[in-house]
């Protein structure tokens, strides 16, 4: 354990995430870590704000003693308009959940994109990644899209019902990926698209306590095929249960929750948290039905 005098007040800010874990994830490896730290949700829904008011509420914390904010929807493209600077990834995202505060400036940073890739190589070491297919394109979606083909991945599909989403989607990374092949397909596709695939990345709202489910025909999916899904409540999903009874490499969603957390109290803090620890946490509140 380290000690130290100094203090860090940290918020989050969102419609809706009174209940999230992120605030107590970070307060309790602080704590293991003998720092002060305390771990503020600031929810629009609660406080009657509209998510264009992120950059009002970012100014207010500046000037009460905010050393950071951790930023969800519906306010992360929102909040760019309002920061100093923005890291090269977040700003080719399109998106920031990680506001620092450093000499009165805002500088926005992304760990989305980097939880999910280190999910994904601590989670399914030696992967293939020759063809992904993903289905959902929407917010969650584009941090994963943008991971997977970061992390190598030469061919990526990306499916959604919004057809135009998913096309939008797949044209904007295939330029800032122009070494790989990004294309969008539709879920008539997914027979097709999921034959011989490497891996499935699972990226819409089906499987999550309030739209339980399957998002697709686990028939569709080979054993050979690994599966990641992005739902952590509840972390075994009905399709991570499918794919593991057929034999598949599954990666729940509650690695990407921890990873996103992780990066960004490093970011927040310069002190690389304990992963695994923090992983044993989140998963004991989400157990326990916190």
């Amino acid at each position: 354990m380290s000690t130290t005098t100094e203090s860090w007040l940290v918020g989050l800010i969102g419609d809706g995430i009174t209940a999230s874990l992120t605030p107590p994830m970070h307060e309790r490896e602080a704590q293991e870590r003998g720092m002060l730290y305390l771990y503020r949700p600031v929810d629009l829904a609660v406080n009657g704000r509209p998510p264009a008011d992120v950059g009002e509420l970012l100014r207010y914390g500046r000037d009460l003693g905010f050393n950071a904010f951790n930023i969800t929807h519906p306010c992360k493209q929102l909040v760019l308009e309002h920061l100093d600077e923005v890291s090269d990834d977040a700003a080719r995202l399109g998106a920031v959940n990680t506001v620092l505060i450093r000499a009165g400036k805002f500088i926005g940073h992304n760990t989305d994109h980097s939880g999910f890739g280190s999910a994904l190589a601590e989670g399914l070491p030696g992967a293939a990644l020759e063809r992904v297919v993903q289905l959902g394109a929407g917010g969650a979606g584009a941090a994963v899209a943008y991971a997977l083909l970061k992390a190598g991945v030469s061919c990526l599909t990306l499916v959604d019902l919004d057809a135009a989403r998913a096309a939008e989607r797949a044209a904007a990374l295939a330029v800032l990926f122009p070494d790989s092949t990004v294309a969008a397909g539709a879920p008539a596709d997914l027979p097709r698209l999921l034959a011989g695939a490497d891996g499935f990345v699972q990226a819409t709202p089906i499987g999550m306590h309030s739209h339980p489910g399957l998002p697709l025909d686990p028939a569709l999916i080979d054993p050979a095929t690994w599966v990641a899904d992005v739902i952590y409540r509840p972390v075994r999903t009905a399709l991570a249960a499918a794919a593991e009874a057929k034999g598949c490499r599954v990666l729940d969603g509650g690695h990407m929750a921890v990873g996103q957390a992780v990066d960004a109290f490093e970011l927040i803090t310069g002190v690389r948290p304990d992963a695994a620890r923090m992983r044993a946490h989140f998963l004991h509140m989400v157990n326990s039905g916190l």
